[in-house]
């Protein structure tokens, strides 16, 4: 099954997030390495193997870097918001496809660690129009302010993901998931 149907019946433990978002995080890191931006990291697109290991899936909004600001193959323009709304980052809600790198992806590493502890996605509206500046103009709500239970270094990881400014989230998906990893053996993050 995917991660979205997982989502269905209740929020994850957070210990069970943190050690999923941690993998995700490798994997993320892992395409990085090659120059491959995902771009719409979401539940659905997180399946999980009969043995519970997760693989991150639909690769049909991939960016593949290169020395230009825009590869070659990629079908998208400046100024069109590309992804599924509610998992989108700032800079893809702006519309702003040449900001678009690994701060991204993380950025929406950080949407599912969200969603794993809390239930719901940081930004959620009746309007694509509504979520996309809600994306990109407000702060969203503290996971604990949804669920007193979430360890407050975990909280802080999952805001970090969340930064407006790409400069100010994870350099890396390798660095969330060594901060992950941290957190899951009572180190300091």
């Amino acid at each position: 099954g995917t991660l979205a149907q997982r989502l269905q019946r209740s929020p994850l433990p957070p210990e069970d997030a943190a050690q999923l978002i941690e993998t995700l995080a490798l994997a993320v890191h892992h395409a990085h390495e090659r120059q491959v931006i995902h771009r719409d990291l979401k539940p659905a697109n997180v399946l999980f193997m009969r043995d519970g290991t997760p693989k991150i899936t639909d690769f049909g909004l991939a960016k593949v870097l290169q020395d230009s600001e825009v590869s070659p193959g990629d079908a998208t323009r400046t100024g069109d918001p590309i992804g599924t709304p509610r998992y989108m980052s700032p800079e893809q809600a702006a519309g702003r496809s040449d900001t678009v790198g690994p701060a991204t992806d993380v950025y929406a590493l950080g949407t599912l660690l969200y969603e794993c502890l809390t239930g719901r996605a940081p930004f959620v509206s009746a309007s694509v129009v509504e979520t996309l500046r809600m994306i990109s103009n407000d702060d969203p709500l503290p996971p604990r302010r949804l669920q007193a239970s979430i360890p407050r270094d975990l909280e802080t990881i999952c805001l970090h993901c969340l930064a407006k400014e790409p400069g100010r989230r994870y350099a890396t998906a390798e660095d969330l998931a060594d901060d992950l990893h941290r957190y899951r053996y009572g180190e300091p993050i």
